[in-house]
């Protein structure tokens, strides 16, 4: 039996139970894996609330570090001892698991297992954002909202490596200080200064091709003035709720916008995407260009507690749980 944290209901932080679950042997195409790692992110708190719907019971969490165990028929590239990784299959909040091997790659020597399990969602999240749904160049200016969190500070500093000019936002003084540390040129606390007026002002007035935007509801309006005519408004998160419905004329009159609500999944679909993707994460952390650091770890039990600091807005940087 296998330790699990699991929801049988959608709902607030208390409807997470740690489970006893049967695990058995991998099928074809599948490893068995002993987590050393576990990440926690804001999307694990969308499907346990109900936002992004999963079938329940539901063991909560999609993305892990550990050790391979076992390996069913038909796997090539992994053995027995393996360390790995893998993001986006639902069911991470666990001791130990199944996972297909097709969503798995291996961990380079030089980066631990916490690190994988931080920055796997995160890191990969930021590669496909500046390389694919906005090819960033260098002197180019963007927005950032959340520059704090897990995903913002991998930005700060693989932005800067490219040479970019980051403005973030952030909710207080403390994690605007903790993102110009990671490398981001510009920092606005948007509790107290308008970021619209900031980025206007950092520009002369000429405003951004791109606004990266994780918040949602209450930064919707705000992102799509800092656009330039024919600006890219990159939708990837609700933190603070879902951006309601809007009419579509609203892009026209703000300058022929242009819209992406995207995904990670969406990016990572096929194995050599993920291959690829995965590869130029681990490339730029091993060249120290950008460095993963674990902020917070909950034992496996507390995962409750870290939804609950996680929505809050009381953690930066990445969390983990520790089975």
């Amino acid at each position: 039996m296998s330790k699990a944290i699991r929801f049988h209901e959608n709902g607030g932080p208390d409807v997470l139970r740690l489970d006893d679950v049967q695990v058995g042997d991998p099928g074809p195409g599948a490893l068995r894996l002993r987590h050393t790692a576990i990440g926690v992110n804001f999307v694990d708190t969308y499907q346990r609330s109900g936002l992004y719907p999963v079938p329940l019971p539901q063991v909560a969490g999609s993305e892990a570090a550990g050790v391979v165990e076992a390996v069913g028929e038909g796997v090539e590239g992994f053995a027995v001892g393996d360390r790995v990784a893998y993001t986006g299959v639902l069911g991470a909040y666990c001791e130990e698991r199944l996972v297909p091997s097709d969503r798995v790659v291996t961990i380079p020597d030089g980066i631990s297992d916490e690190q994988a399990a931080s920055m796997l969602l995160k890191g990969m999240t930021v590669q496909y954002l500046i390389h694919r749904t906005y090819a960033v160049a260098p002197g180019e200016t963007v927005l950032w909202h959340a520059a704090a969190g897990g995903v913002g500070l991998i930005a700060c500093q693989w932005l800067r490596a490219l040479g970019v000019t980051m403005i973030g936002t952030a909710g207080t003084d403390e994690k605007a200080a903790l993102a110009t540390a990671h490398g981001c040129t510009h920092t606005v606390v948007y509790t107290r200064a308008s970021f619209v007026d900031r980025v206007l002002e950092i520009t002369d007035g000429r405003k951004l091709p791109v606004v990266y935007d994780s918040v949602g509801a209450s930064t919707w309006e705000g992102s799509l003035d800092c656009l330039r005519p024919r600006g890219l408004m990159v939708s990837f998160g609700n933190a603070s709720g879902a951006v309601p419905p809007v009419s579509i004329g609203v892009l026209a009159a703000k300058g022929s916008l242009y819209l992406t609500r995207p995904t990670l999944g969406t990016y990572i679909a096929t194995r050599a995407e993920l291959v690829d993707t995965a590869a130029s994460l681990f490339e730029v952390v091993l060249s120290e260009k950008v460095r993963i650091v674990t902020t917070r770890r909950y034992p496996l039990a507390e995962a409750a507690q870290a939804h609950i600091d996680l929505e809050g807005r009381r953690t930066t940087g990445s969390v983990i749980l520790v089975p």
